[in-house]
């Protein structure tokens, strides 16, 4: 376990809550103060801190955040409740002194920070943030770093954090609550870990998250509409000004070049007197060629091979994932590495080649003419980029592609129309399904994704059952290759690695898209034996 090496107590919480002007009060039954020394045992170290309920045990500090109901608190000082901070009082469900503060996921950084002895300042940390890129970008940029360092970088991500450099285990959140975020990183450096690299999510600065916390060096990869609805972001612009909060909390910024409104971004940086250093995929066949600091170019004789380019240094690799937005990953995880300190000509920067991200372009084949990806594309800019890069590497053979996604119920409403706008006029076949609908009705949420299937040469149909939407498209891309001997590419595409669907407020167990197509092909290579 994780331990504290500077102890935090009563009185030292509240005097570094009102420094931050947090505290308004302290209470204690019918004795309401701002001087901590009144409150009995205000200077023992506080043992453990925790944000629930069920956890709390002798002298606990406990954080009461969000949907909490006061029942929760019944019985509490029979377990031992040291203390809480919280938005308003409970002097009614506990004798418990209270913290009162402004904004309770704002104190909870800070005073997690303190808790576990301000692990940041034993780290050099990397935060991602953009629209589309950040797990990749952080996988890629770890693998540097780990091998650069022997070993001793830690990775927080999406998909699966690593405090040890070699163990990895799975997530729950893109960017964790406060209190786990420093107690992962406690561990970490208890681990002997010299670097961490995180994704930052809009969410983490909409809901202070990451409050508090300085980045090393912060990356803004892209931005375009998405988590827009009433439980994320009411607007486009409550989206990108959450998300450009990395910047004047970052010591130097990594910029995608081609980002929108980078302008904007630019400003920012210079406000806070962030020093710029910009990245940009270089095409000259294409004549996308925007001036950068650091350009990634396509190898065009290497459906996997790019040249990195920073000053007069190229670096040649070959990465193991396809993909344009990869390609482009991996410079900027090459730039990162080098304002963290990496060379970049160090032979660590070819950790990339070796990196595999789960449900990242995941790819099966059966023959010569079927191809099934899967990946975790799941708005409009990532759904074009799969397809975009489908017709890079493919397009010679015009293949006929399949879409298999389906959209969440409850939040990122803009999205239903975008997965199918970002294959539109390219993919021949929609097949629309379940991908965690929550309290909406899934077959609800697929037909109105099929109605903004306007291609008359393109079909559309609903299968509610993911596992038989997904065995369903591939038996038909089969059908048509075989008939018609060309190839047939199905792009399953929403959930990537996960292994759960959310269904009336519940997760529900999820084989996973991957294994649900390795049984669908296995299926039927046993029946033609």
């Amino acid at each position: 376990m994780p331990t504290t090496t500077s102890p935090l107590s009563l009185a030292a919480a509240a005097k570094l809550l009102d420094n931050h002007h947090l505290l308004r009060e302290i209470v204690a039954g019918n004795h309401w103060t701002m001087d901590a020394s009144t409150i009995p045992g205000a200077s023992d170290p506080i043992p453990s801190i925790t944000y629930d309920t069920r956890k709390v045990a002798d002298g606990a500090l406990l954080f009461i955040k969000g949907r909490f109901k006061p029942e929760f608190l019944d019985g509490i000082d029979g377990r031992g409740l040291g203390a809480y901070v919280a938005e308003t009082p409970y002097t009614d469900r506990t004798k418990a002194p209270g913290l009162i503060v402004e904004d309770v996921h704002k104190a909870m950084s800070l005073l997690s920070a303190e808790f576990y002895g301000r692990p940041q300042d034993e780290l050099t940390l990397i935060g991602i943030t953009g629209t589309k890129g950040k797990t990749t970008t952080d996988y890629f940029t770890h693998a540097i770093l780990n091998e650069y360092s022997h070993g001793h970088a830690a990775m927080m991500s999406s998909l699966t954090c690593c405090l040890d450099g070699r163990t990895w285990t799975p997530s729950k959140l893109t960017t964790p609550e406060s209190l786990d975020a420093f107690r992962m990183m406690r561990e970490a450096v208890d681990n002997g870990m010299k670097y961490l690299v995180m994704e930052v999510s809009s969410q983490a600065y909409k809901v202070n998250r990451v409050y508090g916390l300085t980045f090393d060096v912060g990356a803004f990869l892209n931005i375009s509409p998405d988590h827009i609805s009433p439980i994320e972001h009411p607007t486009f612009e409550d989206y990108l000004h959450c998300k450009r909060r990395i910047i004047a909390n970052s010591r130097t910024l990594v910029l995608g070049a081609d980002c929108d409104h980078a302008d904007l971004l630019r400003e920012d940086a210079r406000r806070a007197g962030v020093t710029v250093t910009t990245f940009a995929l270089d095409d000259p066949a294409t004549g996308h060629t925007t001036p950068a600091d650091v350009t990634i170019a396509v190898d065009p004789s290497r459906k996997t091979g790019i040249r990195v380019t920073c000053g007069g240094t190229t670096v040649a690799l070959e990465l193991d994932m396809l993909g344009e937005f990869n390609f482009l990953n991996a410079g900027t995880a090459m730039t990162l590495a080098m304002k963290a300190g990496v060379p970049f000509d160090d032979p660590a920067m070819r950790a990339v080649e070796r990196v595999q991200v789960p449900g990242r372009m995941e790819r099966f084949t059966e023959g010569e003419n079927l191809h099934v990806y899967v990946d975790y594309a799941h708005n409009y800019i990532s759904t074009k980029s799969v397809v975009d890069e489908v017709l890079r590497v493919y397009g010679e053979r015009d293949p006929r592609i399949t879409l298999v996604a389906g959209s969440t119920g409850g939040k990122a409403i803009d999205r239903r129309e975008g997965i199918v706008k970002g294959a539109l006029g390219r993919a021949k076949s929609f097949i629309l399904t379940t991908d965690d609908p929550n309290f909406e009705d899934p077959r609800a949420i697929a037909e109105e994704m099929a109605s903004h299937v306007t291609d008359p040469d393109a079909t559309a149909k609903v299968i509610v059952d993911r596992e038989q939407a997904i065995g369903t498209a591939i038996d038909e891309a089969r059908a048509d290759a075989r008939e018609h001997g060309r190839l047939n590419i199905v792009l399953v595409i929403g959930k990537g690695h996960e292994t759960r669907n959310i269904i009336d407020g519940r997760p529900v167990a999820w084989p996973g898209d991957a294994n649900v197509v390795r049984r669908a092909l296995e299926r039927h290579a046993q029946g033609v034996r």
